[in-house]
């Protein structure tokens, strides 16, 4: 399947066979292919979650998550956070494959551009989140597989369930199985000419 035909057939499904069990290879390649999206200064914020344990599954779904189906059927539910700090944690790890002149120039230049600029660094981290989920679920598709990103949760009581580390924001989960109903027709896209601005609004 090509590029473009992958992103045209991902959809958010919603039903999932609760017997499907995606094998551990397979696992690693959604989660390899996740980690390829691009990050700013390459800091790869990500911090994926995933929610094996079925009693906790069930309690997100029952007590915090609308009860969505999906929280509780599909074979992985994969909470996306990200560390807005990461750009401390040992800058130079992030450039070791890079010529000396680019590491040093970046690894120099990290710390001044975030430093005291929170803002930036939550915006940074949900950037690196969405990417990497568009990956994932793009993956999935390709390997046969169906996803349904979800934020319909009660984000800082799953935050807590979690034990979210200091500094790190919550993202979207993701579900990923075999769907056993088809998605209903698109419910319709914007014209590209209500998106498009040429130059300046």
């Amino acid at each position: 399947m090509n590029t473009i035909d992958v992103i045209y057939k991902r959809r958010s499904i919603k039903e999932y066979d609760k017997n499907y069990v995606i094998s551990a290879d397979d696992e690693k390649k959604l989660l390899e292919a996740a980690i390829q999206a691009p990050t700013s200064f390459n800091i790869q914020h990500w911090r994926f979650v995933i929610i094996r344990d079925p009693e906790l599954r069930e309690k997100i779904r029952k007590e915090l998550g609308n009860d969505q189906a999906q929280m509780t059927d599909a074979s992985l539910l994969i909470l996306f956070t990200a560390d807005t700090l990461a750009w401390k944690n040992e800058p130079s790890r992030y450039w070791a494959n890079a010529p000396q002149e680019v590491s040093d120039l970046l690894v120099n230049w990290m710390g001044p551009f975030h430093d005291g600029r929170e803002w930036l660094q939550r915006d940074e981290a949900q950037r690196s989140i969405g990417m990497a989920m568009q990956n994932l679920m793009l993956a999935a598709e390709d390997l046969g597989l169906n996803s349904c990103p979800m934020i319909g949760f009660e984000i800082e009581k799953v935050a807590e369930l979690i034990n979210l580390p200091e500094g790190y924001v919550m993202g979207p989960m993701v579900a990923i199985g075999k769907g056993t109903k088809a998605p209903w027709p698109k419910p319709g896209q914007l014209p590209l000419s209500d998106l498009i601005v040429e130059n300046s609004f």
